[in-house]
């Protein structure tokens, strides 16, 4: 799918016109209707002011990707520098990882991609 469909199917799932949407991101209806015929391209604010209005990711909006958004997880490298602790912490710091993702039913499966 690309751009010009996945904004038609984005306005509609919205249940807003061209003009409802054209105001929402300070656009003409037909500049809209122009996006969603190819026969206009959005600059890059533009694209960006879409994709945050619609949450989507720009590789979605694009179709580039069938993610509709990126979920940017917390891993324990993030937190502190793990790898600066010897290897029985490091052990330590994941078990207690391990033990509070059980504590508070926190899994894998649970970060699935929402559509």
């Amino acid at each position: 799918m690309n751009f010009s469909s996945r904004l038609k199917k984005l306005r509609k799932n919205r249940e807003l016109t061209q003009e409802e949407f054209g105001r929402k991101i300070n656009k003409t209806r037909s500049t809209i209707a122009g996006y969603e015929t190819e026969r206009k391209e959005p600059d890059y604010e533009t694209l960006k002011s879409i994709a945050d209005f619609f949450d989507v990711s720009l590789d979605y909006l694009l179709g580039r990707s069938d993610i509709v958004k990126y979920e940017k997880t917390i891993e324990s490298d993030d937190i502190i520098n793990i790898k600066e602790f010897p290897d029985e912490a490091k052990k330590q710091i994941k078990e207690y990882i391990e033990f509070i993702k059980q504590k508070y039913n926190v899994d894998k499966s649970s970060k699935t991609n929402k559509s």
